[in-house]
């Protein structure tokens, strides 16, 4: 008779694998992440935790780069490749933080190169920076910003072990009562050898006489500096060389944006295409007779300069920006299956951009009108790039219109880092120093003011070499010396800026 099963003996549950001390793949990776992401806090909070930005900050860009194709290998940079051309506008803009001192460059500079290191984390990995749509790149970048605000989070979960950081606790105690006997008896010896020689009381009272509460807070500081890189390093690299499941649902960039439904009949569009076609031909022809062909050199009747260049010019760029989001909502949302159709639309809008162009065109020509007037500042000058760059911006969507026209977001995107790129080239400063000093102006409508109290180092060497004008007046280069030409004013090399050092020596050498 075989025993029964409940008589049977109980079988002891297999024994646990031995451990041979190797860590898990993902812990090691994580704890290489999270070890370079501190060195990296530590490099950025020495660097950059400074009153001025110069050579300090292409360092630290070059040194997150370099840990991200580090620690990614090969296999990373083969799916990186097709993105990385991202590198090239991040290197040149990074560069000009050491090449420019105008604070409106630098802060420029800086957010287009944050831009370009949270594009650069999401495309690492996957997907392609041409296939966004035109909201495509804000939300690549405030996505990328919300999921790095948890990486570092998760990371530390992964690489440290709060079971064994636990059981160190009992082996950590007996220091904490150690320094509890230890200072106070400390503290009774010192008392008396103080007293008992006067050199060790001297130094002693040096020691003493320090301010704590200034180390403390430079201590506190610089701690949470470093933790604050480090957390951003560990974010960067982390979402950057992030593993994409299968079965995951597709992140943007990695398949072409599809097209919407159209919902608007070709009648309505064309109506409104033509109707918007004839008034911006008639206006254009006011335009051209006027500002192009006529008589330009003095306002319209009963206008003075800043009255009509003021008006006509922030008018006329809102008419180009509506423009051009009329031309997008009509190429996304209209009904045009024949191919007969589709040519008639892609003419009618076509004109409509080129009719805008001439509109942009007169509103460059009404800030030159302006500045011809009353001289040139910077912002003036910025609104010139960005006029130019909307022109560019509009023909690119006409060529959009005939072609590929999923890729009009990344043309625009490129068209306005070469904005950036062309503020740097051009030296608005220095610009704005040349362009005022070659009008043929008196001393009184010379505005001497702005040219030595607002702009910044970039513009010194151009003004250095104008001292001879009598127009700045006598006092001028004294003023810019006061100014920019400090005592003991000398930057520590992680400021060293271009700008900076050629305005320095500028002064140093005028009489």
């Amino acid at each position: 008779m075989s025993p029964s099963p409940s008589s049977l003996p109980l079988e002891a549950p297999p024994a646990p694998p031995a451990t041979s001390g190797v860590l898990p793949r993902q812990t090691r990776a994580s704890r290489q992440r999270l070890a370079v992401a501190l060195g990296l806090g530590v490099l950025a909070q020495g660097l950059l935790d400074r009153p001025l930005w110069g050579v300090s900050f292409p360092v630290v860009v070059v040194a997150l780069v370099a840990a991200l194709a580090f620690l990614g290998g090969r296999e990373a940079l083969q799916r990186a490749r097709p993105n990385a051309w991202l590198l090239a506008p991040l290197g040149v803009v990074s560069c000009f933080v050491a090449v420019r001192a105008s604070p409106w460059l630098t802060t420029l500079n800086v957010l287009t190169a944050v831009v370009l290191v949270l594009m650069l984390s999401h495309f690492w990995s996957s997907g392609r920076v041409e296939r966004l749509g035109l909201w495509g790149y804000p939300a690549v970048v405030l996505s990328t910003v919300a999921r790095g605000l948890l990486l570092p989070f998760s990371m530390t979960r992964e690489a440290v072990d709060m079971r064994a950081a636990g059981r160190l606790l009992p082996r950590v105690l007996p220091f904490v009562r150690g320094l509890l006997i230890v200072v106070p008896v400390l503290g009774v010896f010192a008392v008396l050898l103080t007293s008992a020689d006067v050199a060790f009381g001297a130094a002693m009272g040096r020691l003493l006489a320090m301010d704590l509460d200034v180390l403390l807070a430079n201590a506190v500081s610089w701690a949470f500096g470093t933790l604050l890189f480090s957390a951003a390093s560990a974010a960067f690299l982390g979402h950057a060389l992030r593993r994409r499941a299968v079965w995951a649902a597709p992140e943007l960039g990695e398949q072409e944006v599809a097209p919407a439904a159209p919902r608007l009949g070709l009648t309505e569009a064309l109506m409104l295409v033509l109707a918007v076609d004839a008034l911006f031909g008639v206006f254009a022809g006011f335009q051209v007779t006027y500002l192009f062909v006529g008589d330009a050199t003095s306002p319209a009747p009963g206008y003075t300069y800043a009255q009509y260049a003021r008006r006509g010019f922030f008018e006329l760029m809102l008419v180009s920006l509506l423009t051009l989001g009329l031309v997008m909502a009509l190429a996304r949302w209209t009904r045009r299956e024949a191919p007969l159709a589709r040519r008639v639309f892609q003419v009618g809008t076509s004109l409509m951009v080129g009719l805008t162009l001439v509109i942009v065109a007169s509103a460059v020509k009404r800030m030159t009108l302006y500045e011809d007037a009353y001289g040139y500042t910077r912002l003036r000058l910025f609104t010139h790039v960005f006029m130019v760059a909307l022109g560019v911006v509009l023909a690119w969507r006409c060529v959009t219109l005939w072609w590929r026209p999923e890729r009009f977001a990344v043309g625009a995107f490129v068209t306005a880092l070469a904005s950036v790129l062309a503020v740097n080239v051009i030296n608005p400063d220095a610009l704005i120093v040349r362009l005022n000093l070659a009008r043929d102006t008196s001393e009184e409508a010379l505005d001497v003011l702005y040219l030595a109290g607002w702009l910044s180092e970039d513009a010194v060497p151009e003004l250095a070499k104008a001292r001879d004008d009598a127009r700045l007046g006598e006092g001028f280069q004294r003023a810019l010396r006061d100014r920019f030409l400090r005592d003991g004013d000398t930057p520590t090399w992680p400021e060293w800026n271009l700008g900076r050092w050629r305005a320095r020596r500028a002064l140093e050498a005028a009489p």
